[in-house]
């Protein structure tokens, strides 16, 4: 049997096959769920950067976009108001007040001090170093900068007290709301004493506007920040939730491969500095942005794991200081089925 096809039947059955392609292809495209990360222009948040510009979220079935914030307190509020979908966040006391209220939990590890591993400087302004404060030992009874009361870098400070034995009243602790406020704070003399990612750190070191007294890591290793996302994102959208962690966790295995191994590929190295500094530096020229994004990269979290043992110790701290008025559990803060924790 001979079946004849005319040219307007096989170009009418074309357009069909063609029409099917393209409804497949809307579809395809509708599957994606479209995401917004909370983070700082820090070369500690460029795991997630990374994993934008090498496709391992558009892998995932993620669109992503980012939305920068001038602290991080800000970005766990983002984040329980659905504003953002994932923040990158340190366990602050507005975090712990939020997932109180049942609106957000840590689900990963992101930036953790670990000893070798260049972290948070501690630098001393160029007035109070003149003045006399060449190590870390001279800090009891300056002002310290930091964004608001009960942020990472009011814990940060407490961290270094502890470890001393001085008490959190022998310095003064300066509330300047925004990373660039205390940078301008310190190069101006208002503040003697600045903690701040290396990133930031080196170059006003370098630039002679803050001098190099000391490294976090040699008082303490702790859980700097944390991936945080919605209970609502938790409990009815489980599989994005995993297949987000997935994506981010690659981009962090490439940062801490490339950065802080030693022997990285100078042409790899090039490719993820310039991923990184078209977010961590879109004002500045690359050749000015690539040496502090290079010298200034920290350890992250492989795998996001995270560890759940400091977090605790760091809730027990805010509550010991009544910077909190909370119940709160480390098992009510921390949703530990999607990351090893220790």
């Amino acid at each position: 049997m001979t079946i004849k096809t005319t040219r307007r039947a096989w170009l009418a059955g074309l357009s069909i096959v063609a029409a099917g392609v393209t409804a497949l292809g809307a579809t395809a495209a509708a599957a994606n769920d479209a995401i917004t990360i909370g983070a700082l222009r820090f070369t500690s948040h460029g795991a997630g950067f990374v994993a934008y510009e090498k496709g391992y979220f558009a892998d995932e079935g993620l669109d992503v976009t980012f939305e920068f914030f001038q602290a991080a307190q800000p970005i766990a509020v983002a984040t329980a108001s659905g504003d953002v979908d994932f923040g990158i966040t340190g366990v602050t006391g507005g975090l712990m007040n939020l997932a109180e209220k049942g609106a957000i939990r840590i689900v990963g590890g992101v930036l953790h001090e670990k000893k070798g591993v260049d972290g948070m400087m501690i630098m001393a302004s160029n007035a109070a170093y003149d003045a006399g404060m060449k190590t870390v030992d001279d800090i009891k009874g300056h002002s310290v900068a930091m964004t608001q009361v009960g942020s990472t870098f009011h814990y940060m400070t407490n961290l270094i007290a502890n470890a001393k034995g001085w008490s959190m009243d022998d310095m003064k602790m300066v509330p300047l709301q925004k990373v660039g406020s205390m940078v301008a704070a310190v190069k101006s003399g208002q503040v003697d004493v600045l903690i701040m990612v290396p990133h930031i750190a080196k170059a006003l070191a370098g630039a002679g506007a803050a001098h190099e007294i000391g490294w976090l890591n040699d008082y303490a290793e702790y859980q700097i920040s944390t991936m945080i996302s919605s209970v609502d994102n938790i409990e009815n959208n489980r599989d994005m939730v995993e297949r987000f962690i997935r994506a981010y966790a690659k981009g962090i295995a490439d940062m801490n491969r490339v950065f802080l191994s030693g022997d990285a590929d100078p042409a790899e190295m090039e490719e993820l500095t310039g991923m990184i500094a078209k977010y961590v530096a879109p004002d500045q020229p690359y050749e000015k942005a690539a040496k502090s994004i290079q010298t200034g990269a920290m350890y992250l979290n492989e795998g996001m794991a995270l560890n759940k043992t400091d977090v605790a110790a760091q809730m027990k701290w805010f509550k010991d200081q009544k910077l909190v008025d909370s119940d709160l559990t480390v098992d009510e803060l921390v949703d530990s089925s999607f990351v090893d924790t220790y």
